[in-house]
């Protein structure tokens, strides 16, 4: 499915340990797609040709297309801090604490990008709109509706890596969409893994990727 390569630069021919997980992860949403294209033919009617990525409906990946990079498919976590109660509803799905609390973010100790985290998918581009209706720190009600499909509605991946720098494939294709509510603010965040060429660090042989977290909508309610 898709083009081998030769291992130039890798020690003794073996590919590096992000290779291997990139590769591993590559293999699995191929997996989900197959799995997945009779659903989907069942939930839509769409009789649309292929993308212009040159894979049929239903596969979710475009590993190998050229770049920028693109998705067809992504993984979507929510994520509520210093709220009175907190509930992200998107496709179907509940997320947070519609009946207590959440702790600010420095609470936690820990930065915010160890915080944020999205682990339902692989869904495809681009269910309705998330529904967002919680208390801010002071008491405030609130509600707001955050459209996923208009903010990424270029499909690109979001990332910090050039392309010479990157390897082929760099991306499982399934990047994560996060939604983090914040007292009064909503931020959304993408975050992808791509594989490097070469580690960032030279006395760290298993910092050859990038999982940087990308904020790209804000705002204060």
């Amino acid at each position: 499915m898709y083009p081998q390569r030769d291992n130039v630069g890798l020690p003794n021919g073996q590919e590096s340990l992000m290779e291997r997980r990139l590769l591993r992860s590559i293999a699995t949403g191929a997996l989900i797609s197959v799995a997945t294209t009779g659903c989907n033919a069942t939930m839509s009617t769409s009789t649309s040709p292929a993308s212009s990525t040159g894979l049929p409906d239903g596969h979710y990946t475009n590993v190998g297309a050229e770049w920028p990079l693109k998705f067809r498919a992504h993984y979507f976590g929510a994520h509520c801090f210093d709220t009175q109660s907190c509930e992200i509803l998107y496709r179907g799905f509940r997320h947070g604490a519609e009946d207590r609390p959440s702790p600010s973010v420095e609470s936690y100790g820990r930065p915010l990008d160890k915080l944020l985290s999205a682990g339902r998918g692989p869904i495809p581009n681009f269910p309705p709109p998330a529904t967002v209706t919680w208390r801010s720190k002071d008491g405030t009600p609130l509600e707001a509706t955050i459209d996923i499909g208009e903010i990424f509605k270029d499909q690109l991946i979001r990332h910090h890596v050039s392309r010479e720098d990157a390897l082929d494939p760099a991306s499982s294709g399934t990047p994560k969409i996060i939604v983090e509510v914040n007292d009064r603010t909503i931020n959304v965040y993408m975050r992808d893994m791509i594989a490097l060429k070469k580690p960032q660090f030279p006395d760290r042989p298993h910092s050859d990727f990038r999982d940087d977290l990308i904020k790209v909508f804000s705002r204060t309610y």
